[in-house]
């Protein structure tokens, strides 16, 4: 399995911006893909996972409300949508999906997401 993330860029506070995680390889279907993000020095943290079938989403305290994940299976793209973004959302995001083992084993590159006050 391969992922793509996409999307990141530099956005004022308040504002909105769309990551996409484009996936190659099968991911099976009761298996998980999620958002995590990393700002220097800290350890990575979680954002938000879903499903495959988008029937289960769970978020961070920290995003409710303010973030959405999707995914497009004709695409086989995930998606998290930000909005509201604070200057305390700054991170690189990277997207991940679960292997055999049902952890995250399969992680992409990353997206820096700078948020201006």
């Amino acid at each position: 399995v391969q992922l793509q993330a996409s999307g990141g860029g530099l956005v004022q506070a308040g504002g909105s911006l769309r990551l996409s995680c484009a996936a190659s390889g099968h991911i099976a279907s009761n298996h998980f893909m999620a958002w995590f993000r990393q700002t220097p020095g800290k350890e990575r943290e979680f954002v938000a996972h879903i499903s495959r079938n988008g029937g289960t989403v769970f978020y961070a305290e920290f995003v409710k409300g303010r973030f959405r994940i999707s995914i497009d299976n004709s695409k086989n793209t995930m998606y998290l949508q930000m909005n509201s973004v604070k200057p305390g959302d700054t991170a690189v995001y990277y997207c991940a999906a679960m292997g055999g083992s049902r952890s995250y084993e399969y992680w992409g590159h990353g997206t820096q997401v700078t948020v201006s006050s």
